[in-house]
């Protein structure tokens, strides 16, 4: 991996971005043979052997299990740092409360999905790209986008030139390159945040994730860690997300409580104490492709995080551009406007279904009349009663279809 020095750089594929799904995108596309330019902003000053728990946790399916697999990434990740989940438990709420149990071995697999932390998942992408053939580093930011026939051009701030036959945009939420494209937009605000933090527990959570629908506070999920220890993501409104973070980590467990204490006992918070949030919202481009342009992760959509699924869904799309161009007819350049359809089409029935389920979820869950709770709390025992349905469900979930 090197640094270019020359005014004009020309690859195969250019990638904006520097996440997660950016660097995975660039490392498939390497392994399959072309040459990469990978686009984003310098790296941050290397930290020091950090012992202490991320915060940042994703809970990630058998779809990104094997995408990461392929490219040798799982098995550089820290395993003794990696949390397999055998079970989860849905609460619903009020006094007749519904549930709904999902384990590893009714969905017939080993292992539901694995907790891993941001920083484990980022520093083996990072190892692994140190290694590959033809992926260069451009750091910069990009401030024009422009096409033809031949291929794409971006302009980096600097004032050099990036041309590619196709440009993938992994760059967040707020994409630079999805805003270039004349992609329209459904944008909802939830008007909550996702509070995260760490804690150790009392008792041994025996990798099973626990998810309480409490209503007017949202959703709180607590996901099990390495040992007794659990991660917590809270979907809450705004005010409570607010008062939350500024009663800090020892108030918020004395808070889960009402929650846990039954299951896992008393919660503790690791050290050091951090509390985050992040604003929650549902955005979905009108397309996820555009001329010489396809998008990917975040920039392509963003789901609420109550599955735990905004990632797995760009691993997925990496996964299916990929490979898209593999088997593009010859005569069919990379960023070939018939290649994109067909993978804006691969992706379009997972990525609907999954807007459509975390959405109707957000609205079933988030109201506070009698009538709604009963029937959402009648339905999730319903549904632990129908095996069949319910399996249906989970093998969706865990990127096994």
């Amino acid at each position: 991996m090197n640094k270019p020095t020359h005014h004009h750089m020309q690859t195969a594929v250019c990638i904006v971005g520097n996440g997660a799904i950016a660097k995975t995108a660039a490392l498939a596309f390497a392994q399959s043979g072309l040459s990469v330019t990978l686009l984003g902003p310098p790296p941050a000053p290397a930290r020091a052997d950090d012992a202490s728990w991320d915060v940042r946790v994703f809970a990630l399916n058998h779809t990104a299990h094997r995408v990461l697999d392929s490219l040798k990434v799982w098995g550089a990740m820290e395993q003794s740092r990696i949390a397999p989940v055998d079970a989860m438990l849905v609460n619903g709420d009020g006094s007749k409360a519904g549930a709904l149990n999902f384990d590893a071995y009714g969905a017939h697999t080993g292992t539901l999905c694995w907790i891993v932390e941001d920083r484990n998942l980022d520093q083996a992408l990072d190892a692994a790209l140190r290694f590959a053939q033809n992926v260069h580093f451009v750091h910069g930011k990009a401030v024009a986008l422009k096409h033809d026939e031949q291929g794409a051009v971006i302009t980096v701030d600097d004032g050099s030139h990036l041309g590619a036959s196709l440009v993938v945009g992994a760059d967040g939420a707020q994409s630079w390159v999805r805003g270039q494209c004349d992609i329209g937009l459904d944008y909802r605000p939830y008007n909550q945040s996702g509070v995260v933090s760490n804690f150790a527990c009392e008792l041994p959570h025996h990798g099973v994730a626990h998810q309480w629908f409490t209503g007017e506070q949202g959703i709180v999920a607590l996901l099990p860690l390495p040992g007794q220890q659990v991660s917590l993501v809270w979907s809450a409104p705004d005010m409570l997300a607010d008062s939350l973070c500024r009663e800090g980590a020892t108030a918020l467990a004395q808070r889960l409580a009402a929650f846990a204490q039954e299951k896992l006992g008393k919660l503790s918070p690791l050290q050091p104490e951090v509390v985050k949030a992040f604003p929650l919202r549902l955005m979905r481009p009108h397309s996820m492709v555009a001329p010489r342009v396809a998008l990917v992760g975040d920039a392509a959509h963003v789901v609420h995080p109550l599955a735990g699924h905004g990632m797995n869904l760009g691993f997925g799309d990496v996964q299916e551009l990929v490979k898209a161009v593999a088997e593009r007819e010859e005569h069919r350049s990379i960023g070939d406007d018939r290649v994109l359809a067909r993978y804006a089409r691969a992706r379009k029935e997972e990525v609907s279904l999954m807007l459509a389920t975390t959405d109707g979820l957000e609205r079933l869950f988030g109201t506070d009349l009698e009538p709604v709770r009963a029937v959402r709390n009648f339905g999730l025992n319903l549904l632990d009663k129908l095996p069949g349905v319910k399996r249906r469900l989970i093998s969706h979930a865990l990127g096994k279809l």
